[in-house]
């Protein structure tokens, strides 16, 4: 819902571009500056080292609508009642080996939230959206109902229906030549788009569709990394089982490196069109994930990844399903080659494009998020508590419903089937491989009051004993 002002308090003349780039199910460990030895990212690399990244950031939820509708709003999930992929986990019930049900949530983005687009756009900014939407079933949800001008290929899909290949079948994006590659042509939209707009600012949300199944490299691609695997030497297992979940542990998927280094490649295009028009002075660049990467699964071969060492994945509140890579750039703004520990969240995006526009913040909206300004201009911050509420089970992934914090050093997660909780110092021991309950339950019943009163001040339903649950299945 498009506000009715918002007042423009410029530096001078010249507020900065957003270009927003947000990735599908991209690990934290799935980049070269992050630690991987088998994907290559080069551009990507290149472009942490001009900017600012961050170590601790993290994803709003460990499943893609959820993340992407507290990026749009600046406020948790669970505040919006927007808790799981849309439809979910539930749509396809009753599960008969699900201890707990769900109560149902928001399939639709609210258009009473005023997004971050429409505050943008309603203080003189163009807004663009192309690929990943995924925040509403109908087409009154699209991104062009809640304040981009443009979009390319935004729609109720999570996955690119048609493959990474044309056609694509998708109706909010023509074909290409037969054989054109998703990645790139998304790319392809975007640099249209800023030499459309180049004489305005503008806020560019690129939402690449890669690296979320299926998986679908280039042919070249996968016979290099094929040739390159058959060259390495992988240490210990490659999976452990629980129950019926594989969990991966080497990164050795030749399709899912192919498309990696395919989403470098294009990061590398849109570097190099800003420094080649100019525009990279003025244009604050985002790079990050909308949740961790795709470590598990009921069937090892389809999994793409590994978070190792960090713990299981997408569908988890462990480190690997929310623990995401961001980076941030702006010269003359933002330090090159700067880092910062501080624990960030998706909610903080909103606020902070809004400071770094000059333009007033909406506190009342974007509730959840704090502008991150201050450490992206080199000044210190107040650490605070950070919230996740997941509860649902993530179907084949094997994750269960849960809800964690974060404060200072420690995380505590807890399980809504068992009622109880786990206490990482996650500073110390990243893998979580260490409840700390025990030694320090003082600790964990200081976090545990402070997340359960959070849960009361949300207003959620919680999970509550499913009717089918049949424990002998």
């Amino acid at each position: 819902m498009l506000p009715e002002v918002i007042h423009a308090q410029t530096k001078g003349d010249g507020r900065p571009n957003i270009l927003f780039i947000l990735v599908d199910d991209l690990g934290y460990h799935d980049l070269g500056y992050t630690g991987s030895i088998f994907y290559e990212t080069p551009n990507i690399d290149r472009l942490a080292s001009e900017g600012m990244t961050f170590t601790n950031a993290y994803a709003a939820s460990p499943i893609c609508s959820p993340s992407r509708a507290a990026i749009m709003t600046g406020k948790y999930p669970a505040r919006l009642n927007l808790t799981d992929y849309i439809p979910g986990n539930r749509h396809y019930g009753p599960h008969s080996d699900q201890k707990l049900a769900s109560h149902p949530f928001k399939l639709f983005l609210d258009p009473n939230e005023t997004t971050i687009a429409e505050a943008l756009r309603s203080a003189g900014y163009s807004t663009f959206f192309a690929g990943k939407w995924h925040l509403g079933e109908n087409e009154k949800d699209h991104p062009e109902n809640h304040g981009f001008e443009i979009n390319v290929g935004g729609n109720h899909t999570g996955h690119p229906e048609g493959g990474y290949f044309s056609p694509y079948n998708n109706p909010q994006l023509t074909d290409g030549p037969e054989g054109e590659y998703l990645t790139d042509r998304l790319t392809d939209e975007t640099i249209k788009y800023m030499v459309q707009k180049r004489a305005q600012p503008f806020f560019a949300f690129l939402s690449f569709y890669t690296v979320h199944l299926p998986l679908q490299g280039k042919a070249e691609k996968i016979e290099k990394y094929q040739k390159k695997l058959n060259q390495i030497r992988l240490d210990g297992e490659g999976f452990s089982q629980q129950d019926q979940t594989y969990i991966k542990y080497h990164q050795d998927n030749p399709q899912y490196a192919a498309m990696v280094e395919s989403l470098d490649e294009n990061i590398g295009r849109l570097m190099g069109f800003l420094s080649q028009t100019g525009l990279e002075r003025n244009t604050l660049v985002i790079f990050t994930s909308d949740n961790g990467g795709m470590a598990t699964s009921n069937l090892a071969a389809q999994i793409p990844t590994s978070n190792a060492p960090l713990r299981t994945g997408k569908g988890y509140l462990h480190e690997g399903g929310i623990c995401v890579p961001l980076i941030f750039r702006l010269p003359g703004t933002i330090k090159v080659g700067s880092t910062s520990e501080v624990p960030v969240i998706g909610t903080d995006f909103y606020p902070t494009f809004l400071a770094m526009a000059g333009l007033e913040t909406l506190p009342e909206q974007h509730r959840d998020g704090i502008s991150l300004q201050p450490l992206l201009t080199g000044k210190s911050m107040d650490e605070r508590p950070l919230f996740w509420y997941y509860p649902h089970y993530s179907g084949g992934l094997g994750g269960r419903p849960s809800a964690a914090i974060r404060d200072g050093d420690f995380k505590l997660i807890y399980s809504f089937e068992t009622n109880s909780g786990e206490l990482f110092n996650v500073k110390r021991d990243k893998e979580e491989v260490s409840d700390l309950s025990l030694k320090l339950p003082k600790k964990k019943n200081q976090l545990n009051k402070k997340l359960q009163n959070w849960i009361g001040e949300m207003d959620v339903q919680l999970p509550y004993p499913n009717p089918s649950y049949q424990p002998e299945k």
